[in-house]
């Protein structure tokens, strides 16, 4: 039987991989990412606090909005205090919607991630030139707003077409998040080149743990916890990414802050052993490790 399948990576099972380090030689690389959403007025698509495929309404549309107006900002004190970098995975639309918040991300020095234009629609339902204009709008108004167009590339709800890869390669992003498949980065073949997949976790991720599965912030706080120690302890066999996932109108909320504060700070008792960083500076150094290191990094080719 064969079952239909891709050609963008080929199986690797992580034990056979080649070894290497993180900076300062670390073994666990730590990234932080926050999701900056807007959405359209009871339309389109979007989450909803209490009931999954809840009909949009003015209701949960502020519930959302709330990410913008304060969970932002709660989330950019807690990263301030405890003196976190962090990359933003942002729509475009949320940029034009709240001018406050690009120059809060650029004082802070953290990195902009194309995430579509809004969570109101997903890309994996269009045709290819309505795609590339997707992407496109996209790129331009966040480098209107950062002053330098996005690398990277996190779909909303992470959808893909068939062609999704290759469009980004194209029109000039060198790494995507879309893929929960690994622990460590790999290389994608598209028709422009490769693409680098930077891990992001969608169980260690507050959307699908406490709105989804209705755990409390407390829960989703153990879940940190557990999940970096236990990733700790592995990556004295290998190295490894341990990706956190965030979003502003969900830990936002002050209740649920409290406990991922908590778990943020258990991760910081162990700052010198691990690499706090952002997913483009991860792709950087991964793309200037040895070819044969990253698996498919074979296809880099004259590509570095």
């Amino acid at each position: 039987m064969k079952l239909p399948s891709h050609s963008r990576y080929a199986p690797s099972a992580i034990p056979t991989r080649p070894t290497y380090t993180w900076p300062n030689g670390a073994k666990l690389a730590v990234i932080v990412c926050n999701n900056i959403e807007h959405f359209a007025f009871r339309a389109g698509m979007g989450s909803d606090s209490a009931q999954v495929n809840a009909p949009q309404s003015a209701r949960n549309y502020a519930w959302r909005d709330y990410g913008n107006r304060v969970g932002l900002w709660n989330m950019l004190d807690m990263l301030d205090e405890l003196e976190i970098p962090s990359a933003h995975n942002v729509n475009s639309a949320a940029l034009d919607y709240m001018p406050e918040i690009a120059p809060a991300l650029l004082k802070r020095g953290d990195e902009f991630i194309g995430h579509g234009r809004s969570n109101a629609e997903r890309q994996d339902t269009l045709w290819e030139d309505d795609e590339r204009r997707l992407i496109v709008e996209t790129r331009d108004a966040i480098t209107r707003h950062a002053g330098a167009p996005p690398t990277g590339w996190l779909g909303p709800y992470l959808a893909q077409s068939n062609v999704t890869l290759d469009l980004l390669r194209e029109e000039g992003f060198r790494y995507m998040m879309d893929l929960p498949a690994d622990d460590q980065p790999f290389w994608m073949a598209t028709r422009a080149g490769p693409i680098l997949s930077v891990p992001y976790s969608i169980e260690l991720n507050d959307s699908p743990a406490m709105v989804f599965r209705q755990h409390s912030g407390r829960e989703f706080a153990d879940m940190i916890t557990d999940q970096f120690d236990e990733m700790l302890e592995q990556s004295k066999k290998r190295p490894l990414v341990c990706s956190i996932v965030l979003h502003t109108f969900v830990v936002g909320q002050p209740f649920r802050l409290r406990p991922l504060r908590n778990a943020l700070r258990h991760i910081l008792t162990h700052r010198d052993d691990i690499w706090l960083t952002r997913p483009g500076d991860l792709a950087t150094y991964a793309t200037n490790l040895p070819q044969g290191t990253i698996p498919g990094s074979e296809m880099l080719g004259e590509a570095r």
